[in-house]
């Protein structure tokens, strides 16, 4: 039998998952979005390894193909808030019940997506029940390098030297900001444009997912104001600790520098 377009997709399941709870018009849409965000942060995952993998084995022109991927994917996620903040504070409030406990502070893709950008909190590990799948692979990004992690493998062959001070650090704490680090960036900006064009990419990854974060703050408190979020969440509160906490800081300090 020939494959077809509904088959390939699976459809059939696909659409199947869209079930509101209440018979507000604006519910359809509320879902429709945060299943479209579950998908990308899942290709996010998917092209951050991949990504890792290229660093690590050197290959620069891939890696920046890969960079600017994502980069385009997470330009989209932050324009579907755009469609989602046509539903208005009303609309949300009437369905806001059904929720219940659920809300995307429970959501392990985007804390895997966080793990693997270099974000990593174990008490994030906590929230998710041990032996459950979502556990499961929250422990391994946890333990995994981060993507600059990767970055880092590739400054020696190319003959900027680690420093000792960040060579071989804990993966499993979030990336601090190295001193010693900055010179070599330096060098990397003015000696290697190949290597100096990865980390101007890698700055434009930082500052689209920081552009995310903003505009989901903006978006949840035009829609529920200071109210507590859903699943024991402070709601905006919560949301504003995460503003502005720079993914590679020292690519942001050598500026000044420069």
């Amino acid at each position: 039998m020939t494959l077809t377009y509904r088959e390939y997709l699976r459809l059939d399941g696909l659409l199947a998952q869209q079930q509101p709870k209440s018979n507000d018009h604006d519910e359809m849409l509320f879902i429709v979005i945060h299943q479209v965000y579950e998908l990308w942060f899942k290709q996010c995952v998917h092209e951050l390894r991949f990504l890792a993998a290229q660093m690590t084995a050197g290959d620069l022109p891939r890696a920046l193909h890969t960079l600017k991927r994502v980069l385009t994917i997470l330009k989209t996620m932050v324009a579907q808030l755009d469609i989602l903040e046509t539903m208005t504070p009303l609309s949300f409030l009437s369905f806001r019940d059904r929720l219940e406990t659920a809300s995307g502070f429970q959501s392990a893709q985007f804390r895997e997506f966080e793990f693997l950008c270099g974000h990593k909190q174990e008490s994030a590990l906590q929230r998710f029940p041990l032996g459950t799948p979502d556990h499961a692979r929250l422990q391994r990004a946890f333990r995994e390098p981060t993507v600059f992690d990767a970055f880092l493998t590739m400054l020696p062959p190319r003959g900027f030297p680690t420093p000792a001070e960040i060579a071989g650090r804990d993966v499993t704490r979030s990336i601090e900001p190295c001193p010693a680090l900055r010179p070599v960036l330096v060098r990397v900006y003015r000696e290697d444009p190949l290597l100096a064009a990865l980390c101007e990419r890698l700055v434009d990854f930082d500052e689209g997912l920081q552009e995310w974060r903003y505009r989901h703050v903006k978006m949840v408190e035009r829609t529920i104001g200071e109210k507590p979020g859903t699943g024991g969440s402070s709601g905006v509160e919560y949301l504003r600790g995460t503003l502005f906490r720079p993914l590679f800081p020292d690519l942001w300090a050598v500026r000044a520098m420069l």
